[in-house]
């Protein structure tokens, strides 16, 4: 059976992330989402005075994510997709349906930004990444290229998840930027005095994502060597048949 053998090659040990991934993420939703359940902006986490496009798109933005990333979990769970196929399958496809909702309104409120241009150009340009790197993966898998479709959706999952990382770039910086910044109750979310941090961590929560997925992909596991090309001389073959 090839899904047992695959979950005996995959000990649970080897994907340690995958618990903390899931608890991180039922935290972030946990905290974030009940504040936009009752639509209302005045108990949104930023500013919604951007215009009248933004407080829409910035709901759905954090309803389709909300799923979107729930979807993520299944999907990096090796156990579940070696015994469980169908639920992988339809949690992919789950995945790509709300991402694209996700990438689309992400980049509608990419362009009301708090911190400049340049945080605004770093939101529309993962927006797009977003996009691209989720359609690809979705094509891939379509053409049953499914070696392919794996790494798309790496590089897609890793942007996807820079919001959580986002939450540990953004006070990082601001801590280097402005230092005391973080104990300051007169600086809060959009101050001019963390626009440099804030826009530095629109860069860096998913800059820093792909690089590491790239790793992921290229790296050769210890013990593992690839094998090597044999060429076979025509003549050889022809005298094999």
């Amino acid at each position: 059976m090839p899904g047992a053998e695959q979950t005996r090659a995959v000990r649970w040990w080897r994907r340690p992330w995958i618990a903390p991934l899931a608890v991180v993420t039922a935290v972030l939703l946990a905290t974030a989402l009940p504040r936009y359940v009752g639509l209302d902006p005045a108990k949104s986490l930023v500013p919604t005075d951007r215009g009248p496009a933004f407080y829409p798109a910035l709901v759905t933005h954090i309803f389709a994510g909300s799923v979107m990333l729930s979807a993520a979990v299944l999907q990096l769970w090796p156990w579940l997709r070696a015994h469980h196929p169908r639920v992988h399958r339809w949690s992919g496809r789950i995945y790509v349906v709300t991402a694209l909702v996700t990438g689309v309104a992400a980049l509608v409120t990419a362009q009301f930004p708090s911190a400049g241009v340049s945080q605004q150009v770093a939101n529309t340009m993962m927006g797009v990444l977003f996009l691209t790197f989720t359609l690809l993966g979705y094509r891939a898998v379509r053409q049953r290229r499914f070696g392919d479709h794996r790494e798309w959706m790496v590089r897609s999952t890793a942007l996807a998840f820079s919001i959580i990382t986002n939450r540990f770039w953004a006070p990082v910086l601001i801590a280097i930027y402005v230092p005391g910044a973080l104990g300051d109750p007169d600086i809060g979310f959009g101050a001019p005095e963390i626009a440099g941090a804030a826009a530095a961590s629109a860069w860096v929560s998913w800059i820093v994502n792909l690089l590491f997925a790239e790793w992921w992909l290229r790296r050769r596991p210890k013990g593992r060597v690839r094998p090597r090309r044999v060429r076979v001389p025509a003549a050889q073959v022809q005298n094999a048949r």
